[in-house]
């Protein structure tokens, strides 16, 4: 074992160290997970043939940048509407041309949050395990087929997590994937800003893992975790800068249109003038919800409830009764147990929960959705696919195999008002509304 091996082992446990040995790379499952997700999530995408929803700001504002004669929905970064604008030009002004690009996004997210497990916990049943769960949890599918922002933010934080662990489990590779984590990082906040706090955290962890490193030149030291080779200078560039450029790179697009404030105020300008947007107060919905009503699966969203095309269809945005429930002790027990066992990923995936969850503590967003809950929840079932590998390596098989098992029976269930089904007749919500919240 060289250097650099063994200094990135000790930032393992031990449980850790032994699933390097034992457990083989889930690479084929992770792929056939994330090809099933994609076909299923192909179905009826074009269905509604009209924008629904969010999609009535998002499609005007990307199909405005595709022209380059206005700059619409301003208080938003752009990138996401750069990529609905992408597949526009590609595929047209219809609503395949809306939606591939945010199918593509969800797609990719799936596989880098299964890649970013595995390599953080060297487990090939909780890799899998995720990925049926995220697959199965009605929110990555739902918004993998709308033209809305979230989905482009989830996936560059999906890359960059995967990125980050990659970087720490193989340190001789580290350079090049500390390049991508920045890039990805910088592509989710010019996606939303949601992403902001979460976009800190890689940075924030190399800075705390070296300085307990005791090392007396913190700065300048390659050596030590999290990862050898790689000084503390270097990582701030690829983890602050880069991301940085990347998302201000991001509005070079709208400098020249004519209603820019870019051009005038200049990018710190613009960005007042944001801010003054996203707070600004706005009217109560009918369907907005609370921090407490999306830890507890209380309050869903009707993306969509009308005839279209001879038959009564709906989409309603929740999360898995079964799954959005169990996570929450999942996420206690990584917490206890994390600290019991010095196990970083487990700690890991609760700090992400509670960052991108507290920051909807502090958001000066007056009206708040459950669709602000998308991020927080991919890290909701992180804990509970490692809680159920403990359970798994732990003999209990059964039990574990059966919960992935019912979630996605519950999928299945929920499929027909996820997906834009034809459904019997007007009432048919009422078979999948189980709770009057529901409606």
């Amino acid at each position: 074992m060289d250097q650099a091996e063994a200094l990135s082992n000790n930032g393992q446990s031990g449980h850790q160290r032994m699933r390097s040995v034992t457990d083989s790379d889930p690479f084929i499952p992770n792929i056939l997970i994330t090809l099933g997700f994609l076909a299923i999530a192909s179905i009826r995408l074009t269905v509604p043939e009209a924008p629904y929803f969010d999609e009535v700001h998002y499609v005007p504002a990307a199909r405005d940048l595709l022209e380059g004669e206005a700059y619409r929905n301003q208080e938003h970064p752009l990138f996401g509407k750069q990529l609905i604008a992408l597949g526009m030009a590609i595929f047209g002004d219809n609503p395949l041309g809306w939606r591939l690009m945010p199918l593509m996004a969800g797609t990719l997210a799936l596989f880098a949050s299964m890649r970013a497990l595995w390599f953080a916990s060297q487990s090939r049943f909780a890799s899998i395990a995720f990925g049926l769960l995220l697959a199965s949890g009605f929110a990555l599918f739902v918004q993998s087929r709308i033209a809305m922002l979230d989905i482009f933010m989830m996936s560059g934080l999906s890359v960059a997590v995967w990125q980050f662990a990659a970087a720490i489990h193989a340190p001789e590779k580290a350079r090049s994937r500390l390049a991508v984590t920045g890039i990805a990082l910088g592509l989710a906040m010019a996606s939303k800003w949601n992403a902001v706090p979460l976009a800190i955290l890689p940075a924030l962890a190399f800075f705390i893992a070296r300085l307990s490193a005791h090392r007396r030149r913190p700065i300048v030291s390659a050596r030590g975790l999290p990862i050898p080779g790689i000084s503390m200078w270097e990582a701030m560039i690829w983890l602050g800068a880069l991301p940085l450029i990347v998302y201000m790179f991001t509005f070079l697009p709208v400098w020249t249109i004519g209603n820019s404030p870019l051009a005038s105020t200049g990018l710190i300008g613009l960005h007042v003038h944001m801010i003054e947007l996203q707070t600004q107060v706005l009217k109560s919905h009918p369907y907005q919800s609370s921090l407490a009503d999306w830890i507890i699966n209380w309050r869903a969203i009707w993306y969509l409830y009308e005839p279209i095309g001879g038959a009564q269809r709906g989409i309603m945005l929740i999360g898995n009764p079964l799954t959005m429930l169990l996570g929450i002790p999942a996420l206690l027990w990584c917490f206890i147990s994390g600290i019991r066992d010095i196990d970083w990923t487990r700690l890991a995936v609760v700090i992400g929960y509670l960052v991108s969850i507290g920051l909807w503590l502090v958001a000066d967003k007056p009206v708040q959705f459950y669709y602000h809950y998308f991020v927080p929840s991919c890290f909701l079932l992180a804990a509970l696919a490692l809680a159920l590998d403990a359970m798994w390596q732990s003999g209990k098989r059964l039990a574990s195999g059966s919960l992935i098992a019912v979630s996605l029976a519950l999928f299945a269930w929920f499929y027909p008002i996820l997906s834009a089904a034809p459904l019997e007749n007007q009432g048919s919500f009422r078979n999948w509304t189980w709770l009057a919240s529901w409606t």
